[in-house]
C-alpha cells in the first residue's frame, strides 16, 4: 500500500469554485452562461472560478457545435474530464464490503466485492485494505491517480471527526474509522452515513437532481433517510439528522436497540418483520427472503407483519414530509424487493399522516443496488476533495 496520501490538492479552494465545479459535474456539459444562472453566480465568478480548473486540467472547454450565435464568437461548453482522477468507494455491510473505483465524474469504473470474515473492526479494516490494493491495481492500468476513499457504514457517524459513534449492525462504539482506513490504504479517508453517502449521489446524478429539497428514505436491514435542504445535504449538529428509523410511531410498540419502543425501525426494519412473523405464526422464518415468500404464499401472519411495517414507514415519510415539505421522497434499500407487500400500506399511512400540502409530495421508489452505494461512498470523496472543509455541503 502506499505510505503516504497523495500530495495532489483541488487548484481552488473556494465556495464558488465548488459550486462550479459540482454544477458542471451534475447538470454538464454547460456554457459559463447556463453554469451562472444555475449555481446563483455572476459571469466574472464563474471565470474565476473556472479559470484554474480549466489549466489543472479537471475541467475541459469546448465549441458547442449546435449553437449558432449571429453575432460574436461561438459559444464554448464546459465540462468535467472524467479521466481525470480516481476515485474510490466502498459501502460497508455486516457480511461483505462493495466496492468501487470511479471516475471524477463518479462513473463505476470497476466494481469489486470482499468478503469480510467478522465484524471486529481490525477484520474489517483487512478487508478494506485488501479491496483498495485491488482498485489501485486496477487505477494503475486506467492510467489516473486515485485521490481519495470514501466509506459509507450505517449508523451514527460523525464525518467530521471520521468517527463511527455507534453502528448497530457492526455492534461498533467510536471507532475512528477515517484514521484507521487512511493508515491500512495510505488514501485521504471520508466516512459518511451509508444513506447520506447515497442521497450525495443521488442529489448529483440521481432522482433528485435539479431539486432543491427532497429526502432518500432506505428500508431493509435499517430504516435510515438522508435530507436535503435548499440544496445542501443535512447532517445536523451532531451528525444524526434524518433518523427517521428512530422516529417513534407507536409508543406501546416494540422495544427497539436504541433503548426506545415502537420505533419505525422496530417495526419494519427486516429484523423486526421477520421476529413478528415467529411470534405470529409460530415458524422458524430464516430470513427476509424467507419472509417474504410467506407473505407471498399467502400466509396470514407474514402478510399482517408487512402491513404493520408499511404503516410505520409511511407515518414516517408522513413526518418528514410535514417537518421539511421536500417536493420528493425517494425509496429505496433492499427491501424494495418485497415492496408490494407493503406498498399499499406505505401510501395509505403517508396519506393520512401528511399534513395539508405535504401529502402532494412525489413519493417513488428507486431499486438501487449495493454498486450504488458504493458509489455514493466515492461521491463523498470527491465532494471532500473539491470543498473546503469548513464549506461542506453535507454539514
Amino acid at each position: 500500500m502506499r505510505s503516504a496520501p497523495p500530495a495532489e490538492t483541488f487548484p481552488a479552494h473556494t465556495p464558488a469554485a465548488a459550486q462550479i465545479f459540482t454544477t458542471v459535474l451534475s447538470h454538464g456539459p454547460l456554457t459559463r452562461l447556463d453554469a451562472a444562472r444555475r449555481a446563483g453566480l455572476s459571469a466574472a465568478a464563474v471565470t474565476k472560478a473556472v479559470r484554474p480548473l480549466l489549466e489543472a486540467g479537471y475541467l475541459v472547454e469546448t465549441p458547442d457545435q449546435e449553437a449558432r450565435p449571429a453575432l460574436g464568437r461561438p459559444a464554448s461548453l464546459v465540462r468535467v474530464d472524467g479521466g481525470r482522477a480516481l476515485f474510490i468507494g466502498v459501502k460497508v455491510t455486516a457480511g461483505e464490503l462493495i466496492g468501487v473505483l470511479t471516475d471524477l465524474r463518479c462513473r463505476i469504473r470497476i466494481a469489486r466485492h470482499v468478503p469480510v470474515p467478522d465484524r471486529a473492526t481490525e477484520a474489517v479494516l483487512t478487508s478494506l485494505a485488501e479491496l483498495a490494493r485491488e482498485l489501485l491495481a486496477e487505477a494503475e492500468e486506467l492510467g489516473a491517480p486515485v485521490l481519495g476513499l470514501g466509506v459509507a457504514i450505517s449508523g451514527d457517524v460523525d464525518r467530521a471527526e471520521g468517527v463511527v459513534r455507534y453502528s448497530p449492525f457492526l455492534d461498533w462504539r467510536d471507532v475512528h474509522l477515517a484514521e484507521l482506513a487512511a493508515l491500512t490504504t495510505g488514501l485521504p479517508v471520508t466516512v459518511d452515513n451509508d444513506v447520506r453517502a447515497l442521497t450525495v449521489a443521488e442529489q448529483w446524478f440521481g432522482a433528485g437532481a435539479g431539486l432543491s429539497d427532497f429526502a432518500v428514505v432506505t428500508v431493509g436491514a435499517g430504516i435510515g433517510c438522508g435530507i436535503v435542504v435548499h440544496g445542501r445535504v443535512i447532517s445536523g449538529a451532531h451528525g444524526v439528522a434524518g433518523e427517521i428509523g428512530h422516529v417513534t410511531v407507536d409508543p406501546a410498540g416494540p422495544p427497539c436497540h436504541c433503548g426506545n419502543r415502537g420505533c419505525v425501525e422496530a417495526i419494519a426494519g427486516d429484523a423486526a418483520i421477520i421476529r413478528r412473523i415467529r411470534e405470529t405464526t409460530g415458524l422458524e422464518v430464516a430470513d427476509s427472503a424467507a419472509a417474504a415468500a410467506l407473505a407471498h404464499q399467502g400466509d396470514e401472519g407474514a402478510r399482517e407483519a408487512y402491513a404493520r411495517a408499511g404503516e410505520a414507514i409511511g407515518r414516517g415519510i408522513a413526518t418528514v414530509a410535514n417537518l421539511l415539505g421536500p417536493e420528493r421522497v425517494i425509496i429505496s434499500g433492499e427491501g424494495l424487493a418485497a415492496y408490494d407487500l407493503f406498498a399499499e400500506q406505505i401510501r395509505e399511512a403517508f396519506t393520512a399522516a401528511a399534513f395539508g400540502s405535504a401529502a402532494q409530495c412525489d413519493v417513488q421508489t428507486r431499486p438501487l443496488p449495493f454498486e450504488e452505494w458504493a458509489r455514493g461512498a466515492a461521491a463523498t470523496a470527491i465532494q471532500s476533495f473539491i470543498t473546503p472543509h469548513d464549506q461542506r455541503q453535507s454539514r
